[in-house]
């Protein structure tokens, strides 16, 4: 037997020791079929194995042959994602005749050996998500074949090796979530056919490299979450499809080349958040047709709404969340900007007037889209194929928003999320009613600002809503009942505005804590200490059967009524009867007798 292909085979075993007495064997495939147990280290040693692949199956267990003299024929190994552990031995540079190592997702740990430097013949290298520490070795300088490096979400330090600058044919480097530190190397621009580079969340410092200006075939620019500084120079990456550069230390305006930059672009995300970044939006991205998110948060741009991005087709995050933007959000006929796949918007913290921005989104498709069974998430693929490998660099949109009243970073966006955020600004004007058709809403700010009116009835029909915050504004009249429908909402804010009335009781109403309706003083009701106070004057007599009772307290009060009635017939008639009541305590007789003197008289 030459090839044993039972990949995708629930075969729930253990991968049976005979398999290393198969000597002819040149490929053996295993991946996702359920093996478990120890993995028969003979197998590494069979003379014609070439390709060895048990990828995707969690419970299988092992370590990394120490094969101190021999060497291997094996092309292809791929252990990622099972429960792989222990160190690499300095004798994994013995399988000379590596092309394709991936080792993600597993256990390993230690430091990686320099003899990795002898695997000469190696293109595909991915040891990601795994515990290797140390530094970077030199000897990776020597792998002058690789186009794809992935050595991210380790615990690697140190700077980017010299040698690394060496490997030209590189199309992908990812060495992101490690702490490596120093600056970017400059050599790194001689990576002429990098696609994809990503640096994000290390420590690298310095300015922004100038190496990385002339790398004009990049994809994929992921730097975020490092001490990088300087003026951000991207002019010549014209083929970019992913721009994050945030939660650094750059300064001063976006560059006006850029309007270069993007003719014809291909840009799908820029996000710039968390910098120092000021001046204007650059209108030129109005021409960006695949642009899907656009996150500049927590910088200093000073400039209106960039409404001319409301032509955009696919875009579906706006965050312009602690800036300095104002004026008007105006709202024409004229303007014809409908922003009809947006998901997310995120105004808080500007300089914002007027009137609320939501009518050019009442027509919101990704809002009314609310039957999406299957939880997914935005993000970008990037990929290539060199030979028989296919690579490919899955890229989630990340952001930081604030929602059910705490700062939340998320790593991944889902689909179905739609957000609503325009608090902390000067908005004035009253809550439109057509905000209930945004069906699919599932968190909205409008706090602090400066809101008048009443709360529509209409925000019942937001039934996905999760958290809802109208504090802080000068909102009048009754909550409504209708909230009472909003049976997934978690956080619910009115206070400090000049409510009144009761407070709805019932479903989530019943959860919220004081703090969600102090500073109205016209409110009352539970779970506020002011109780309501019920005065109704057509409150129901007691009933006939009531009257009816037949024990002594009630009679003796019956007939004393009696007697008071009497006084309109002459008092002794009336403690005559009242009296023959009292005695014999018969209710109809009364009745008949008292309608019989009436005519009688």
């Amino acid at each position: 037997m030459e090839n044993l292909d039972l990949s995708g085979v629930n075969i729930f075993s253990t991968v049976p020791n005979i398999f290393a007495n198969l000597s002819s064997l040149r490929s053996l495939y295993l991946h996702d079929s359920g093996m478990h147990g120890k993995f028969p280290i003979g197998i590494f040693k069979l003379p014609n194995l070439r390709v060895l692949d048990v990828k995707y199956n969690q419970d299988l267990t092992g370590s990394w042959p120490d094969f101190q003299y021999l060497s291997s024929c094996l092309e292809e190994i791929d252990l990622s994602s099972t429960g792989f552990t222990g160190e690499l031995p300095i004798s994994m540079g013995n399988f000379g005749s590596l092309i394709g190592l991936d080792i993600w997702g597993c256990n390993f740990s230690g430091s990686i050996p320099s003899s990795i430097g002898n695997l000469t013949n190696l293109i595909y290298l991915r040891l990601s998500n795994n515990i290797l520490v140390g530094n970077i070795p030199s000897s990776i300088g020597n792998l002058i074949q690789l186009t794809f490096l992935d050595l991210g979400q380790n615990q690697l330090f140190g700077p980017i090796p010299f040698g690394l600058p060496n490997l030209t044919q590189l199309t992908m480097i990812n060495l992101g979530y490690n702490q490596l530190t120093g600056p970017i190397p400059f050599g790194l621009m001689n990576l002429t056919q990098l696609n994809i580079l990503a640096l994000v969340g290390n420590v690298f410092q310095g300015q922004f490299s100038m190496s990385i200006i002339n790398l004009r075939s990049l994809n994929l620019l992921d730097i975020s979450d490092n001490y990088l500084s300087g003026i951000l120079s991207i002019c010549n990456m014209t083929s970019l499809h992913i721009l994050d550069v945030s939660n650094n230390y750059f300064s001063g305006s976006i560059p006006q080349c850029l309007n270069n930059m993007v003719q014809g672009s291909k840009l799908r995300m820029i996000s710039l958040r968390g910098n120092k970044l000021q001046g204007l939006l650059p209108r030129s991205l109005a021409n960006c047709s695949r642009l899907e998110a656009i996150d500049v948060s927590n910088n200093q741009f000073n400039d209106t709404f960039p409404s001319w991005l409301g032509n955009l087709p696919n875009l579906k995050l706006i965050l312009l969340q602690f800036n300095k933007f104002y004026g008007q959000i105006l709202e024409s006929p004229e303007t014809n900007y409908h922003f009809c796949n947006l998901q997310i918007l995120d105004l808080s913290n500007n300089n914002f007037t007027g009137k609320l921005p939501l009518n050019p989104f009442r027509n919101w498709n990704a809002l009314k889209l609310v039957n999406e069974f299957h939880l997914t998430y935005i993000h970008a693929e990037i990929s290539s194929i060199v030979g028989i490998y296919y690579m490919s660099y899955y890229f989630t949109y990340k952001m930081k928003i604030t929602n059910k009243g705490l700062d939340m970073a998320y790593d991944e966006v889902p689909e179905i999320f739609r957000v609503i955020d325009v608090s902390s600004n000067r908005f004035v004007g009253e809550i439109p009613n057509f905000i209930g058709d945004l069906i699919g809403l599932q968190m909205l700010n409008l706090s602090n600002n400066f809101l008048t009116g009443h709360i529509p009835p209409s925000l019942g029909n937001l039934t996905m809503l999760e958290s809802l915050d109208l504090s802080q504004n000068r909102l009048s009249g009754e909550i409504p009942s209708q909230l009472t429908q909003l049976t997934f909402l978690e956080l619910f804010n009115v206070s400090h505005n000049h409510l009144t009335g009761f407070i709805p009781q019932g479903k989530q109403f019943d959860t919220f804590e004081n703090s969600s309706f102090e500073g109205n003083s016209g409110l009352c009701g539970n779970p506020l200490s002011k109780k309501c106070w019920i005065s109704d004057p057509s409150s129901p007599s007691p009933s006939n059967s009531e009257q009816n009772q037949d024990f002594p307290g009630s009679l003796f009060e019956f007939g004393w009524k009696i007697v008071l009635v009497g006084y309109g017939f002459g008092l002794i008639v009336g403690m005559i009867i009242g009296n023959t009541v009292a005695t014999r305590k018969h209710v109809y007789w009364l009745m008949m007798t008292f309608g019989l003197r009436q005519r009688l008289r």
